[in-house]
């Protein structure tokens, strides 16, 4: 007998006829027929995003609406998320949106600057029975106070803080930092302040009546915007506060009370700066750069090379900006080889040179005439790549011709195209000066004329140097040439253009030509100064006839000479009494100007 069973197996067919039995007799819930539905792990992706709000509003049984909150919450993409709540809406699915659906919609309205519809969700939540929370006014008065431009938007921010309180809804420390954060942008510190100051004292029995916990982040806003606004002082009597409060300062708070004190009371900010270090909130590099520059400024360079000292010990690495300035106040003071030993530091810091600091270094070895070492800087700066720009150049053609190395000169100025550099106005401004002032003035005028050739437009101290040059050389009626020339190139003449010509015409003992120079000056509404009138006074004149001139143009065309020029006028104008009048006139023109 076999045992090899049929698709007619009665025994077969029994069981199979027992299943639907068995089924109804044993239903099993939906839940463990379903997989219960998990928020997608890509939810940057719109299409991933759509995908599983479709698969939810499919579901049998559908979930419930917190599944959904949680769907929007996480959404990225603000105006999806709109989309979303709204096709939420129009499903006319057996759900309906809570006060947390609300709010996240009325949070993503706020976001895209769209308030006027977040009070429209305001308006529904009150509608459907629900009690508006904080997050419904902070997302409110957070979407006021980002529109720019808005002061009635900002002012209505206010008001819906204080409604808010008004209705018993007790607002948390993010909701006042929004408004706090949104009156300083706008500009309305004072308005900020009086805010806080009624926040603070639990609004002194009127509109606020609590006390909100302010946090370091609100107390630095403010501190940063009155500063700003050079209101230091009262900076200084919230940051006390702040302390007062138990509240640690962070380096917002620190770094803005420095920067306003630094102006004012540099020693007040050093001490308010160590006092942070003290404290172990890491200075930002921004105040380091300031404090340095200020105590270089001031010539304080022990304190500033102090500073760098201790950001050392610190591990606070700065920026090349605090070197250079540092290594700058030491060439002003000569001290090259104490910027030498800055550079050195730098480097050793992990800290690349740019050209700026090597620019420093060349400067400061120029200075002192240590033209070899500023060469070998260049140098230095080539070999390793740091492309050189027009100040180098300036600054090095500078100290080459203050050593007579002329040859010198040309053959370094003839290599800017290498390195794709364009001469400026004080690259041509430097020749001329230093080929006039080692008896070149011949090729100097050949490079003048060759670059006026060439089309490129040379500022009046370019004009001057040749002039200067030229009637240095005994070429006075050249160098007037070049200055009648000036008015065609749209250049008008300065006191130190007429005072280099009147001193060459009186040098020449062209005496009228220096009157008629230095009427026209006056006449042009520029007043000579001690140089011009010692230009005279070298040729033994009596320039007092020149003053009373000067007095009497002064008095129609309210001219204004300098303080040395007005103590010399008066000098020369009291020591004869037949003057007196116009030195009367010369005091009363002063104190009408």
């Amino acid at each position: 007998m076999s045992f090899r069973r049929t698709p007619h197996s009665s025994t077969n067919a029994t069981k199979l006829s027992s299943l639907p039995h068995q089924s109804i007799q044993n239903p099993k819930p939906i839940s463990q027929i379903t997989p219960k539905p998990q928020l997608p792990t890509n939810i940057s992706n719109p299409n991933t995003i759509i995908h599983y709000f479709n698969y939810l509003i499919l579901l049998q049984p559908i979930p419930p609406i917190s599944k959904f909150n949680q769907l929007l919450a996480s959404v990225s993409n603000t105006h999806l998320a709109i989309i979303l709540y709204r096709k939420l809406n129009n499903t006319h699915l057996p759900i309906c949106p809570n006060l947390i659906t609300f709010n996240i919609i009325l949070d993503c309205y706020c976001n895209v600057n769209e308030v006027g519809l977040g009070f429209g969700i305001l308006g529904v939540i009150l509608k459907k029975g629900f009690v508006a929370n904080c997050v419904t006014y902070t997302s409110l008065i957070k979407g006021l106070v980002k529109v720019k431009g808005s002061n009635n938007n900002i002012l209505e921010a206010v008001r819906v803080f204080k409604k808010m309180v008004v209705l018993g809804v007790r607002p948390h420390g993010v909701t006042y930092g929004t408004l706090i954060n949104g009156l300083c942008r706008a500009g309305k510190v004072d308005v900020a302040v009086r805010f806080h100051e009624d926040v603070m004292r639990g609004g002194g029995g009127a509109d606020l009546g609590f006390v909100c916990k302010a946090n370091v982040v609100c107390y630095s806003m403010l501190i940063e915007s009155l500063c700003e606004t050079g209101r230091v002082s009262k900076a200084k009597e919230l940051f006390h506060e702040m302390r007062v409060r138990r509240i640690s300062p962070d380096g917002v708070s620190f770094s803005s009370l420095i920067r306003g004190l630094a102006f004012r009371d540099l020693d007040e900010a050093k001490r308010l700066f160590f006092e942070m270090v003290d404290e172990g909130v890491r200075p930002r590099v921004s105040v380091v750069n300031l404090l340095v520059n200020l105590f270089c400024r001031y010539g304080r360079l022990n304190e500033a090379s102090g500073l760098f000292e201790l950001m050392g010990r610190k591990g606070v690495k700065l920026e090349a900006l605090s070197y250079n300035t540092l290594m700058h106040a030491y060439c002003l003071e000569g001290k090259i080889d104490e910027a030498k030993e800055v550079y050195v530091s730098m480097v050793d810091n992990g800290i690349e040179p740019d050209v700026q600091v090597h620019n420093v270094l060349i400067n400061g070895y120029v200075k002192i005439r240590r033209v070899e070492e500023a060469l070998w800087i260049f140098k230095q700066m080539i070999r390793e790549n740091i492309k050189p720009n027009v100040v180098t150049y300036n600054t090095l053609l500078t100290g080459l011709l203050q050593k007579g190395d002329v040859l010198g000169a040309q053959k370094f100025f003839d290599e800017m195209p290498v390195y794709h550099l364009t001469p400026s106005s004080c690259t041509y401004n430097v020749l001329l000066t230093g080929l006039c002032k080692n008896e070149h003035v011949l090729q100097a005028l050949d490079l003048l004329q060759a670059v006026e050739n060439n089309g490129v437009e040379l500022g009046i101290r370019v004009y001057n140097s040749m002039i200067d040059g030229l009637c240095k050389s005994g070429r006075v009626e050249t160098a007037w040439d070049v200055y009648t020339k000036l008015s065609s190139k749209g250049l008008k003449p300065t006191v130190v253009t007429y005072t280099i010509m009147i001193h060459g015409f009186c040098k020449t003992g062209q005496l009228k030509k220096a009157d008629f120079l230095f009427l026209e000056m006056i006449e042009n509404g520029c007043a000579p100064n001690v140089v011009t009138f010692n230009a005279f006074m070298r040729k033994g004149l009596d320039i007092r006839p020149k003053v009373v001139e000067l007095v009497k143009k002064m008095v129609e065309s309210k001219v204004k000479p300098d303080a040395s020029t007005v103590s010399l006028m008066v000098d020369l104008l009291s020591k004869d009494e037949k003057y007196k009048r116009y030195l009367d006139m010369l005091i009363m023109a002063l104190e009408v100007g």
